[in-house]
């Protein structure tokens, strides 16, 4: 089992004190969360892409290249890429440069993305929304793969053969697949013989683990190896070392979180009485004490068979210092007990993968 932070770059109005930080704090406090988690012994930190004024950390390759000049061992991801609205020409060239200054630590998850803001502003009809992805992941594979590739599509011009630079110095850069939830999304990871990253947003945390099942039967089916057939879950977080006070104090900024995504997209946000259920033992937000948080993961790992758990901790405007916290308690306290129980192997061991990074 690895451990690992996922972040998108917070700057929505904070709940306590109704102010913003500027979107450039933002990002320098993704940077800042980035080095810690490498400082307190966590193994991969992620990256999500938007593009709103709550979340501007719409460009994930220059934080995390950032990131990369500030640490020597933590894998560095982006969580997830909106391949839809990309061109994966550029994406690889932009991830295979941070694989170079980063020493081989980088891994790409590309998705459709749950929200649709890139499709408008990149000139992209939301009815296109699985044809792009699809054509633009067949891109993104082979040109992953080969230096000179032969393509032709109808989302962007045909390669004829064109060497694309930089190549990732210790060969193919690895890739999981973004999926939310939808079974077609789910078998297609399968069926490419790629692994699987998802998350737990809330509600009871195994609740959709039959997702896992319906991947390794699928896998199974393909004729997947074991090293091809992997699951990674993220969940929000929060942790604090009194537990009643973790989920106290995170409540207002989930809240406000929600209520922002729910007005956007037209739901409700959830009342207190259900947030407390889903911070509860068997519940999808990862939030309470250290102790709290490490037999939730376990409970987990027991339904999902997730090779790498990581929380995303930059949620409603958490105040950075919270987030440190955070971050720290679960590098230092979390990771330790739950690798102790499951064991230490790192998921490039059990992708059969070596870089000088992880050697």
């Amino acid at each position: 089992m690895e451990l690992g932070i996922g972040a998108f770059g917070d700057a929505n109005w904070d709940p306590e004190t109704g102010r913003r930080i500027s979107e450039a704090q933002a990002i320098r406090n993704i940077v800042e969360s980035g080095v810690l988690a490498e400082q307190v012994g966590l193994d991969w930190f992620g990256v999500g892409e938007h593009h709103t004024p709550e979340f501007p950390g719409s460009a994930a390759a220059p934080i995390l290249g950032a990131i990369a000049a500030q640490t020597s061992r933590i894998k560095l991801s982006t969580a997830v890429t909106v391949l839809s609205t990309d061109d994966p020409v550029r994406v690889y060239e932009q991830y295979s440069t941070v694989d170079a200054i980063s020493n081989g630590r980088v891994e790409l998850i590309p998705g459709r993305g749950s929200s649709i803001e890139s499709f408008p502003l990149f000139g992209y009809d939301p009815k296109d929304y699985d044809e792009l992805f699809v054509e633009k992941l067949d891109l993104l594979l082979k040109v992953n793969q080969q230096e000179r590739v032969v393509w032709q599509g109808k989302t962007r011009p045909a390669l004829n053969g064109q060497y694309i630079p930089p190549r990732a110095e210790h060969g193919p850069i690895p890739i999981w697949l973004g999926v939310g939830g939808n079974p077609r999304s789910v078998i297609r990871a399968a069926q490419l013989g790629l692994p699987m990253a998802t998350g737990v947003l809330g509600g009871n945390a195994i609740r959709n683990a039959g997702i896992a099942d319906l991947y390794r039967r699928a896998a199974e089916k393909f004729g997947n190896t074991p090293q091809q057939t992997l699951l990674m879950l993220g969940s929000p977080g929060f942790l604090m070392k009194d537990g009643k006070k973790a989920r106290d104090t995170f409540w207002p900024h989930w809240h406000q979180f929600m209520k922002v995504v729910g007005d956007q997209r037209g739901f409700l946000p959830p009342t207190r009485e259900r947030y407390d259920q889903d911070t509860g033992a068997q519940g999808g937000l990862l939030v309470g004490s250290p102790e709290e948080i490490i037999e939730r993961i376990l409970f987990m790992h027991e339904r999902w068979g997730q090779v790498r758990s990581y929380i995303h901790i930059d949620t409603g405007a958490v105040p950075q210092r919270e987030v440190l916290k955070t971050i720290e308690l679960y590098g230092t306290v979390v990771r330790p007990a739950v690798q102790a129980e499951l064991g230490t192997a790192s998921v490039d061991e059990l992708m059969g993968r070596t870089t000088p990074a992880a050697a």
